[in-house]
């Protein structure tokens, strides 16, 4: 697997990868970080002490779990805000905006007023990003991967929670267009370990300037 920082400038400063669980999102980041050379900026879902309780019983961790990610999310821009964006090239595994989309999913009507309250308080300034990547994938295909990385806490995740997300994350792309976007069929390929799948989207990553794109993969290349 080749995954040597490109020679060239890259094209954008800060690209975002997104996408529901288990479509492969993190795994992508890290690989066209190392292609650019350039910083990684996780999620880092593992800190979030609410997180298993979360998925055990929804009602009872979903306030908690989402307060948690808020914070942790808003540190870690802040913190790009206090250097210079343009200093380095940064690729992400999440777009802050999905905070709010997984707070209207979780969230009762008066959770969310409160946790609304608390969004505004902090007057959040995020970065913008110069690509957003965002990747689709049947339920079956993200079940499946859910099942195949093994985090102990995700195999509590059903059907069910995974569909609405899904929708929710189609109906937020739909109106989406504070950035360039490039939309990714993410069900047949392998972006990780098969080269030639991985440096086809890289080389779309690159091309993207403006506007809104497709690439379709169809299958993996692989054998």
């Amino acid at each position: 697997m080749s995954d040597k920082p490109s020679i060239q400038p890259p094209p954008h400063r800060f690209v975002v990868v997104e996408g529901p669980i288990g479509v492969g999102k993190t795994s992508l980041a890290r690989r066209l970080a190392r292609s650019f050379g350039s910083e990684l900026i996780l999620e880092q879902a593992e800190e979030n002490p609410f997180l298993e309780r979360f998925y055990k019983n929804p009602r009872a961790g979903a306030l908690p779990t989402q307060l948690f990610f808020l914070f942790q999310r808003t540190r870690q821009l802040e913190d790009i805000r206090q250097h210079d964006l343009f200093d380095t090239v940064r690729v992400a595994d999440y777009l802050l905006d999905k905070d709010r989309l997984f707070a209207r999913l979780t969230l009762d009507d008066e959770e969310f007023g409160l946790y609304e309250q608390i969004y505004a308080r902090l007057a959040i300034d995020t970065p913008v990003p110069d690509l957003v990547i965002y990747l689709q994938a049947p339920i079956d295909v993200l079940l499946e991967r859910i099942a195949r990385r093994g985090i102990r806490y995700e195999q509590q995740i059903d059907r069910g929670y995974l569909e609405r997300l899904q929708e929710a994350y189609a109906r937020f792309f739909h109106a989406y267009d504070t950035s360039p976007l490039l939309i990714v069929n993410a069900a047949q390929a392998d972006f990780v370990s098969n080269d030639r799948d991985y440096e086809q989207l890289f080389e779309q990553v690159r091309r993207v300037r403006k506007g809104r794109h497709y690439y379709n993969p169809l299958k993996s290349t692989a054998d």
